[in-house]
């Protein structure tokens, strides 16, 4: 694929506190070296602060169609525990990669494959599906900025 990589932002999702319901947003500003302004992982209240911690999430809406064709798992809603949804984009294949995303510029920090944790605050069977495909990506912000749904995602050549 190389520089010619693109995709969109399709959903957005924050909360506050660790084991709380994620909460779909209309944008959010990415600080950087934070994350995203209100989620618990820059407010320091996260389930893996100080242990395993993203400073964002994100996972391709293409997966979450998949699992939920395959299984009975509910993975709408921000029940998948990722921050940012996207679409047209190959997660996996920004390892390395600098990319920006709407106003912000972020990099591949590593996998995030799903924990136990996860299906003990969603439902049970969430882990399995979540790794049965990919489970999305860490990333850690380089620049601040906003970013919104139907912001582009690109690498970034430079």
């Amino acid at each position: 694929m190389g520089a010619d990589m693109a995709g969109v932002v399709e959903e957005i999702y924050i909360v506050a506190s660790g084991g709380e319901p994620m909460v779909k947003v209309d944008e959010v500003s990415a600080v950087k070296d934070g994350g995203l302004e209100g989620d618990r992982y820059m407010m320091r209240t996260g389930y893996w602060t100080n242990v395993d911690e993203c400073q964002v999430t994100l996972i391709q809406s293409e997966v979450l169609a998949q699992i939920q064709a395959e299984s009975d798992v509910k993975v709408g809603d921000g029940q998948h525990r990722r921050n940012i949804v996207t679409r047209g984009i190959e997660l996996d294949s920004l390892a390395g990669q600098r990319f920006r995303v709407g106003e912000t510029t972020m990099i591949f920090d590593r996998p995030r494959p799903p924990c136990g944790y996860i299906q003990t605050i969603t439902q049970k069977g969430m882990t399995k599906a979540l790794g049965g495909v990919s489970g999305g990506i860490c990333a850690r912000v380089l620049e601040s900025g906003v970013i919104r749904p139907g912001d582009s995602i690109e690498v970034v050549t430079a």
